[in-house]
C-alpha cells in the first residue's frame, strides 16, 4: 500500500467519524451549521452545530481503540487550538454569530479496525 492509498484510508475513517459526529449531535437537537469550514491559510473546522445561543465548534478525531495512543484531546494541541480559534473568527463574521456563545469540544470517536464506530465522547477543549 503507497502513501497515496493509506491517506485515503485515513480520510475515509476521518469522514465516518465526522458523519458518525453529526448524527450523534443533530439526533441531540443540535442544527448543523457547517461542515469542513477552511480559510485558506489560517485553518478549518470540522463541524459547527448551533443550539439555543449557542455555537459549537466541534474537532473530530478518529482512532483505533489501542490504548497506546495519546487521548483525542492532547493531540489538539496548543498550535491547533489557535487555528480553531482564528478560524472561527471568520465563521462568526461569516455567520453573523456575534451574539452567540462560543463551544469549544473535541470529539473523540474510538473505532475497531475495521472502521466500525465504537464509542464518540464530547470533551471541551
Amino acid at each position: 500500500m503507497d502513501k497515496e492509498d493509506k491517506r485515503t484510508e485515513k480520510r475515509v475513517k476521518g469522514d465516518n467519524g465526522e458523519d458518525a459526529v453529526i448524527r450523534m449531535m443533530t439526533k441531540e437537537g443540535y442544527t448543523l451549521l457547517c461542515r469542513n469550514f477552511e480559510v485558506h491559510n489560517v485553518g478549518e473546522l470540522d463541524c459547527v452545530f448551533l443550539k439555543g445561543d449557542e455555537v459549537y465548534v466541534v474537532e473530530v478525531r478518529a482512532r483505533r481503540n489501542i490504548g497506546y495512543y495519546p487521548s483525542s484531546p492532547e493531540t489538539v494541541d496548543r498550535r491547533k487550538r489557535r487555528k480553531i480559534v482564528m478560524t472561527t473568527g471568520y465563521l462568526i463574521s461569516k455567520y453573523r454569530l456575534y451574539e452567540k456563545n462560543i463551544v469549544f469540544l473535541v470529539a473523540s470517536v474510538t473505532h475497531d479496525s475495521s472502521g466500525m464506530i465504537k464509542k464518540i465522547e464530547l470533551i471541551p477543549f
